[in-house]
């Protein structure tokens, strides 16, 4: 998005959240006006006290024209009600607006912030809307929940894309993805697969691929070894916290949800309402934040100016409570002094911290190619069902029902255990069966045929999975020790 640097304010949305939210967004708006932003403000209500009044998304339908309308989002912290079936909201905003690419640079401000790490200067980019945090839950019988883990070659090719873009725009040297594809050959396969395909069309910059274990334990060990890191949905958010925590702390990370359509920039830290009312907060997180949102809008002269009046701060040693350290620091301040103390370093560089200077560059964006489709054929069906007992009861109850399949396989959460099951293994009331074609292919009537005869035989299936190939490959796992 483009700011005319003329003098035009730039609509955005701004909510003050819950818990510390509503003084670190005042804060940060302090900072913001001090140093000259162009912004034409539109507050919204999101969070507690909108949940309370019955939105169980926790955001009113006004609210959500404002984002549309704006395009930008400033958002405090909110507190999503615990239980109830309460959805987050970050998740629900974060899909509804499509902001696929989640950008949370993780830097080290030595001496000045406690760190084991001092040349830190981590970029972690988390893919947004995918992988676990669908959030497609069932409780499938007495003992078993089940979690749907989706991962979309669009959804890959975008946000791999994305960090590669990202790279070139800021100068950086190398991107790694991080999956765990030794396990989960398919989902996590198929991130590895896309990254190593969008590579190539990237030479000047390094890439690398970690299994996420030992990837993680890489980063916590020796983050400079790191520059830009691409990663699925749950292991982008858990370990941008981790890194954001080792680089000196997570209260001072900032976060940019980056879409097409719209945009939210926030604090990576929660609304810590133990906090509350009492002027103690870092607002850091969320004014860093704010300073990605400001070179997103292309006021990158504003940005520079709060980021080095920012590190200033840091440096003359003026800190909140949560980073004070009498061996480092000059003066331990409230939320609104440490706000003061950046207002006042307005127009000042860092002697010590490595000043930033922003570009007008305008926001990455990226296209992803639409594929022919594969030729598809179905050679089979998983038949899930809730029963009490053993395998091979269960089997032999199958077997005479099969019709024109035969059954393979039957897997207790994942391992086989029929034929030639191991007996140390533990059994729960949840039941894959597969049931496959010796030749050729099934049709749907075929499979819905084969459910019948197991309910007529009062054996329900919980849900079916279809077994297919494209082109010609099968496209579903083996059972473990299959």
């Amino acid at each position: 998005m483009d700011s005319a640097s003329s003098g035009e304010r730039v609509p955005i949305t701004v909510a003050r959240g819950d818990g510390i939210g509503p003084e670190i967004m005042a804060a940060t708006l302090s900072v913001l006006e001090a140093a000259g932003a162009r912004l034409a403000i539109e507050e919204i209500e999101i969070g507690e006290a909108v949940y309370a009044a019955g939105h169980p998304a926790g955001f009113t339908p006004e609210a959500i024209e404002s984002i549309r309308r704006t395009g930008v989002f400033l958002k405090a912290p909110i507190t999503t009600p615990q239980g109830g079936g309460f959805k987050s909201l970050n998740v629900t905003v974060r899909k509804m607006f499509g902001m696929y690419a989640n950008v949370r640079p993780c830097v080290a401000y030595a001496p000045f912030v406690a760190t084991k790490h001092p040349g830190m200067d981590v970029v972690i980019i988390r893919e947004n809307e995918e992988d676990l945090y669908a959030g497609i839950e069932h409780r499938q019988t007495d003992e078993v929940m089940q979690c749907l883990k989706l991962i979309t070659r669009p959804g890959c090719e975008r946000i791999v894309r994305y960090a590669f873009e990202y790279a070139v725009a800021h100068n950086r040297k190398k991107v790694t993805a991080f999956t765990k594809d030794n396990i989960m050959k398919m989902t996590d396969g198929l991130f590895h697969q896309v990254f190593d395909e969008v590579a190539t069309e990237y030479p000047q910059i390094e890439s690398e691929h970690w299994i996420v274990d030992i990837g993680a334990a890489k980063l916590a060990d020796t983050p400079e070894a790191f520059d830009v890191v691409v990663l699925p949905n749950l292991y982008g958010d858990i370990l941008s916290d981790v890194a954001a925590q080792i680089a000196g702390s997570v209260g001072l990370a900032g976060s940019a949800n980056i879409g097409d359509h719209a945009s939210m920039f926030e604090a990576i830290h929660g609304s810590a309402p133990r906090r509350a009312g009492q002027n103690l907060a870092n607002p850091s997180g969320l004014l860093l934040g704010a300073v990605q949102m400001l070179v997103h809008i292309g006021q990158s002269d504003v940005a520079t100016k709060v980021h080095n009046a920012w590190l200033c701060t840091i440096e003359d040693g003026i800190h909140t409570y949560d980073i004070y350290d009498p061996q480092t620091s000059t003066e331990k301040v409230g939320t609104k002094e440490f706000a003061a103390a950046i207002c006042d370093r307005i127009g000042k560089r860092p002697q010590h911290l490595t000043a930033v200077d922003y570009r007008n560059d305008t926001p990455t964006k990226v296209t992803v190619a639409s594929r022919p489709p594969a030729e598809k054929a179905q050679i089979g069906v998983d038949v899930f069902v809730h029963r009490r007992g053993n395998p091979e009861d269960l089997a032999a109850e199958l077997q005479p029902l099969a019709g024109p399949f035969q059954l393979e396989m039957i897997s207790n959460r994942g391992q086989k255990v029929w034929p030639g099951g191991a007996p140390e293994t533990l059994l729960t009331d949840h039941w894959r069966c597969r049931f496959t074609v010796t030749d050729g292919t099934t049709t749907a009537s075929e499979v819905v045929e084969l459910q019948h005869r197991l309910v007529d035989a009062g054996i329900e299936p919980i849900k079916t999975e279809g077994l297919f190939t494209f082109d010609g490959v099968p496209a579903f796992s083996r059972g473990q020790g299959q």
